[in-house]
């Protein structure tokens, strides 16, 4: 019996999905610091979409007011990353990844405020439903950890900002271009910070321009194209059948998956305790409680993925 349209396409989001779960792995066998890590895996991807020509046709046809507000929010990205994966060098993949799951509650404050409408309180409760399992998070990791535990909270809070912003610009820009566009200014941006770097955070800084192992090296390649411009096409295939409501309960396991491919391939199970994985479970149910909740938007189509090159699953609909 030949596979539905919609079966592929749930077959190819799970996929991507599981990709983007391999991120924080190889953000931490990659042995560079933060600053370099991103930086090199920010510009492998700028230089795989500057060879394809639709990406310069869409660049040349951009208003320079656009040009300028997708590099904003390119800086935010590179932002991101960078605190990403230093929550991981930090602590580690489980807990930044624990971490990246609170993007939904932060966004749930900001979106009203950045798009201007009344705050919902279904909304504000849903934030405060994640905090017992912060609480319980921060009790569960041993006290080194705390500060990449606060490191990635950051990174979520940047998710929040740059995906609001998105969903006001996407349709305004063609998802390839405005990738690049973001990524290069991230790229410039960290460029610019890496003297600075020893000065701001010293645990993030590192040489920029030294080559990086074979071991690394082999890492970043698979880091930038199987887990970010891999999954970025993939999605745009499969997105075509599937619903708003569908995608998100989907894009919800990235945490899920991150999790469980850290306790076979890095042990982390080990550095973690029973409290850590409760808090885990109280994030995950409120994340997964929102769409549900919103349920009435089912029948709305997808969004544009918003620049998922920059933002693995995150803030993928609306």
């Amino acid at each position: 019996m030949p596979m539905t349209a919609h079966a592929k396409a749930q077959l190819q989001i799970h996929f991507c999905v599981l990709l983007w779960g391999f991120t924080a792995i190889l953000g931490k066998l990659i042995t560079l610091p933060a600053l370099p890590l991103v930086w090199w895996r920010m510009l492998l991807v700028v230089v795989a979409l500057a060879v394809l020509p639709s990406v310069w046709r869409g660049l040349r046809a951009m208003p320079a007011r656009l040009i300028w507000a997708y590099a904003g929010i390119g800086a935010l990205v590179s932002l991101h990353w960078l605190t990403f994966y230093g929550a991981i060098k930090l602590a580690n993949a489980s807990v930044a990844a624990t971490c990246i799951a609170l993007a939904p509650a932060f966004t749930a404050v900001i979106e009203p405020w950045l798009a201007r409408r009344p705050f919902s309180a279904r909304e504000l409760a849903f934030g405060v439903a994640v905090l017992p399992g912060v609480a319980l998070v921060v009790g569960g990791v041993p006290d080194d950890m705390r500060l990449g535990v606060l490191v990635g909270a950051i990174s979520a809070l940047l998710v929040a900002l740059f995906g609001s912003l998105n969903k006001r610009l996407v349709e305004h820009g063609d998802p390839l271009t405005v990738t690049a566009l973001e990524l290069g200014a991230g790229t410039l941006l960290l460029t610019a910070l890496a003297p600075l770097m020893p000065l701001i955070f010293p645990v993030f800084a590192g040489p920029l321009l030294i080559v990086p192992s074979l071991s690394d090296g082999a890492y970043l390649l698979a880091l930038s194209l199987l887990c970010t411009l891999l999954p970025f096409a993939l999605s745009l295939v499969a997105l075509r059948h599937l619903s708003a409501y569908g995608v998100q309960l989907v894009t919800n396991l990235e945490p899920v998956y991150a999790i469980l491919l850290a306790i076979p391939l890095l042990g982390e199970q080990r550095e973690l305790t029973p409290l850590f994985y409760a808090g885990v479970a109280i994030i995950l149910a409120a994340v997964f409680l929102h769409p549900l909740l919103e349920r009435r938007k089912r029948g709305a189509p997808v969004q544009h993925p918003e620049v998922l090159g920059t933002s693995e699953a995150k803030q993928l609909v609306d």
